[in-house]
């Protein structure tokens, strides 16, 4: 009844209800998506308030690639509760697609992901630069190698994550920057564990992101191998939205992940390789 007086109210049909199902007139997707954009907005007035008090609480929505979670969450995590007990935070693991699409839609806050992303509607803050890290089983035409060139890589033998990753794409435009542009990967797989797991038993070399090694074992330390400088590595920010205003959980955010990521990683020359497709003669 309420849709039905709304529709005489703007005399237009805002669903077509001789399809079954029911389904959307054209004129309805445009009122639905700027009904959510109303309701988003509204929701955004405690914000205002919020931000004006220097309030420090409240839900905060976060999401975080996969090959970033499991080794950074657990650094910041209890601090972060601990330091900001009136924060609700929620956390969830995305793809950075999936990441702008919710960023864009205000469905999350804030998110870590790996840039540059080149996106004219998020704001991206540098939190550190991650360095690649070689992992070369014994059979490796590289394992006698103790400093790796990114010139001597063959995208042939590297085990890569599979479709979605930014981590892999990162390797790609690696391999690509330096002029190996031969695409054909013997195997793809979802987590670094299982690439380690492959490369030990002789399927190729792997490369990890440094935090990723901190906590291997000491037979398993024996594979890594660190690249010379200036030292391939990703850049991992902390973006949210241009217009968003959790401006105080964001920068709270980003200062305690800054203390303790610097305890962590001390690399300083480092040549920044993009998860996004390099575009030609940049």
């Amino acid at each position: 009844m309420q849709i039905q007086k709304l529709e005489e109210e703007l005399d237009t049909k805002i669903f077509n209800r001789n399809k079954k199902p029911i389904q959307l007139t054209e004129i309805g997707h445009k009122i639905i998506e700027q009904a959510k954009i109303i309701v988003d907005e509204s929701n955004r007035i405690t914000d205002i308030v919020d931000q004006q008090k220097g309030y420090i609480g409240g839900d905060f929505k976060l999401g975080i690639i996969p090959t970033v979670m499991p080794t950074l969450l657990p650094l910041f995590l209890k601090t972060f509760i601990k330091r900001y007990p009136k924060v609700n935070l929620k956390i969830e693991e995305l793809t950075t697609e999936e990441i702008i699409k919710k960023l864009t839609d205000g469905h999350i806050d804030v998110a870590i992901a790996a840039t540059p992303l080149e996106n004219e509607i998020i704001k991206e803050r540098v939190l550190y630069y991650e360095p690649f890290v070689g992992f070369v089983p014994t059979e490796h035409r590289l394992y006698d190698t103790k400093i790796l060139d990114v010139e001597n890589l063959n995208i042939e033998d590297i085990l890569l994550l599979e479709d979605g990753h930014c981590f892999k794409e990162s390797i790609i435009n690696l391999c690509s920057t330096f002029g190996n542009k031969n695409q054909h990967f013997q195997l793809h797989s979802g987590s670094f564990n299982t690439l380690i797991k492959l490369s030990k038993e002789g399927l190729g070399m792997t490369l990890l992101p440094y935090l990723q090694t901190l906590d291997l074992n000491s037979e398993d330390k024996i594979y890594l191998r660190e690249f010379k400088e200036p030292v391939p590595a990703r850049e991992v920010s902390i973006i949210y939205h241009k217009s968003q205003l959790k401006i105080q959980l964001i920068d709270a955010l980003k200062n305690i992940i800054d203390g303790i990521v610097r305890g962590v990683i001390a690399f300083n020359d480092v040549k920044i390789i993009s998860p996004i497709q390099q575009k030609k003669g940049a």
